[in-house]
């Protein structure tokens, strides 16, 4: 008898519930409650959604497609995604159940101090550190929305894109391993593994669908994990438009469109092209790009981009929270057709969220002068020493790798920082004043990687960490909007589980963290929360669903 029927039979048993029945038949009654969980679970992350946008969305059209959603399952109205919260540690997140310290992805293009540069043949001799990019310049062709594989007749031919999105980097971009001399894949890069492989190690199948071909790192150390991984390059030149996908938002929602009928296919039983049966895929699911974009974009095809108010969409966000909702109407409705939606639990959440949705609050600060100012003054304070920064990475959070990493050069750094006052630019386009860079707190050295809960000298963690005031992006541009950083706009995103082994109409508002998501998944599908590697480094515990 195992101890979970063990603890059954004596809670049962100290309630008077179990007068004259057996252990046996707590036992019964535990393995009936395991056949109620789902055989599918489709994973919907709506990248820059904040709770506060799912909830006006609902309340204001209670019949919609999310509010459906919503009411058929558990919402979680207190949701936290990573920090930062930026793409790839959000996303990893769900799918590992770690945070950056145990993945070891802390954003999408970062640095590591102990590999080498890409393109790197003597191993023996190379000078270690280098930038670690996953973004779309690891493309064969990053201009070419399949990422370079050369199909014919593009965009109306992406569907045919490779599941195999690996064989689309071009190795010649990779940092090099000084252990085997050998270029390093996104998928090798992560630390832990994913649900996708613990699936695929239950014999189950399993199908993503995203916006990078960087995204193999989903397939885990294995390179196995996902069979079919559909990555149009969102950052390739968008056919018929100016700039790449995300620059316009009717090209956002055309590209967001393959994705949802390559996981429309998949529920229909077939791989992402519809050229092979394959069946439905027990893990699956994609990401929406275009509320990510609508919130970032000033303005696009004559509609005001942003919040118009605090917390308060404006009319592009409005029109891409209704697209969004189209979408998942659309999946949802297949499911039902091919009478999967009993079957089937859908978990709606994103990556991360979006930052300031108070737009009185943006100030736009060009990070370039503060990096150079950076240099200079090292340089100045000593004479012969070169640049210190190694990497940068700001939207609205501060994130630098350094060439020094001494508790005296990260000291120094920390504190030039938050000595640097200057002029930003707000939503006006006038002139506004910040102070200390444009942040509220900085963590360095020791700090940082305490913060992230790594040892001093990790060779990935940022060297300093700047959490930005509220309302900051860092942009020489015209964005209004961003992420990567850690005020509640960026971090507070909807979690939703519905359908298949799920109560319906439950609202629960304890704090909960997307990295939930991961053990949830397998728990649902009723394999071993524990078998992932990053719920056992961080305990991190099922969602609350039944």
């Amino acid at each position: 008898m195992t101890r979970r029927y063990v603890r059954l039979a004596a809670t049962l048993g100290a309630a008077g519930v179990l007068a004259g029945s057996t252990v046996a038949q707590a036992a019964a009654a535990e393995e009936g409650r395991g056949a109620h969980r789902a055989q599918h679970v489709l994973l919907v992350s709506v990248d820059g959604l904040h709770q506060s946008d799912l909830a006006r969305f609902v309340a204001a059209h209670p019949q919609s497609a999310l509010a459906r959603l919503v009411r058929g399952g558990v919402e979680y109205t207190h949701a936290a995604t990573t920090d930062p919260s930026d793409s790839f540690p959000g996303m990893v997140a769900q799918l590992t159940g770690g945070g950056s310290g145990t993945t070891g992805v802390y954003y999408d293009d970062t640095y590591n101090a102990a590999l080498l540069p890409a393109g790197t043949t003597d191993c023996a001799h190379a000078k270690p550190g280098v930038e670690v990019d996953l973004t779309e310049d690891l493309d064969k062709n990053k201009d070419a929305l399949d990422a370079g594989q050369g199909l014919p007749g593009l965009p109306g031919s992406i569907l045919r894109m490779t599941g195999n999105p690996q064989t689309l980097i071009d190795p010649a971009k990779l940092p090099v391993d000084p252990r085997t001399c050998k270029p390093v894949y996104p998928h090798s890069y992560l630390q832990v593994n994913t649900v996708f492989e613990v699936a695929r190690q239950a014999g189950l199948r399993t199908a993503w669908s995203d916006k990078h071909a960087a995204y193999d790192i989903l397939n885990g150390p294995s390179g196995t994990g996902i069979q079919d991984l559909f990555t149009p390059e969102v950052n390739s030149n968008a056919t018929g438009y100016k700039g790449d996908w995300t620059k316009d938002n009717q090209a956002t929602e055309q590209y967001d469109s393959y994705k949802v009928q390559a996981v429309l296919n998949e529920i229909d039983g077939y791989d992402h092209s519809r050229a092979q049966r394959v069946g439905t895929p027990a893990v699956f699911g994609l990401n929406f790009q275009s509320v990510s974009t609508a919130q970032k974009l000033a303005s696009s095809d004559g509609l005001q981009g942003g919040y118009v108010a605090n917390g308060v969409p404006g009319p592009l966000v409005e029109k891409n929270l209704a697209y969004v909702d189209q979408q998942i109407g659309a999946l949802t409705a297949e499911l039902r057709k091919q009478h999967l939606d009993r079957s089937t639990t859908v978990i709606l959440s994103a990556k991360h969220g979006q930052s300031p949705i108070d737009p009185a609050a943006l100030n736009r600060i060009d990070d370039g002068p503060l990096l150079d100012g950076l240099d200079a003054a090292w340089k100045a304070a000593h004479p012969g020493a070169g640049a210190l920064v190694a990497h940068a990475v700001d939207d609205d959070g501060v994130l630098l790798w350094l060439n020094d990493r001494s508790p005296a050069a990260t000291s120094f750094a920390k504190a030039y920082l938050l000595a640097q006052n200057g002029t930003g630019v707000g939503i006006d386009g006038k002139a506004r004043p910040f102070t200390g860079s444009g942040v509220q707190k900085v963590y360095a050295g020791a700090e940082a990687a305490g913060h992230f809960g790594v040892a001093p000298g990790d060779p990935r963690v940022p060297d300093v960490f700047g959490v930005a005031q509220y309302g900051v992006v860092y942009t020489g541009g015209s964005k209004i909007a961003e992420h990567g950083g850690a005020h509640a706009d960026d971090l507070n995103v909807p979690l939703v589980v519905s359908g298949a082994a799920t109560p319906g109409g439950v609202r629960r508002e304890e704090k909960v963290e997307t990295k939930q998501i991961a053990p949830t998944v397998l728990d649902l599908l009723g394999l071993q929360p524990h078998d992932l590697q990053a719920v056992r480094a961080e305990h991190t515990r099922v969602l609350p669903v039944r």
